[in-house]
């Protein structure tokens, strides 16, 4: 995905926005509200019209429980970031027993 532009980013992360907004049952106007935004912001947002700070980023990720990397992974080429995404998406899917078994196992690969 090379030489995408700001309109490509804009659409793809307002979908995701909307993805996980909606996954959570929650109207563009409460977000607008916990986010101290206006429904039409929200909307322009989700459709790609108006694109996003860093600020806003976070708060939607926070909001949402969106994954930093479930914003930007479309627009990675770097194989070995692209690698590290594909294990947390692998993760993602596990439940709380198993993510508690990787990361007992991480603990004992860094003490080697």
């Amino acid at each position: 995905m090379d030489n995408v532009d700001n309109n490509e980013i804009n659409k793809s992360i307002g979908k995701i926005i909307q993805k996980y907004r909606l996954k959570m049952g929650l109207t563009q106007e409460t977000v607008a509200e916990k986010l101290s935004k206006s429904s039409k912001t929200i909307s322009q947002i989700e459709t790609g019209k108006n694109g996003t700070s860093k600020k806003t980023d976070v708060d939607f990720m926070n909001l949402l429980e969106i994954a930093p990397n479930e914003l930007y992974k479309e627009f990675i080429t770097n194989k070995n970031i692209i690698r590290k995404i594909e294990l947390f998406d692998e993760i993602d899917n596990l439940n709380s027993n198993q993510i508690d078994a990787i990361e007992k196992f991480i603990d004992i690969i860094k003490n080697l």
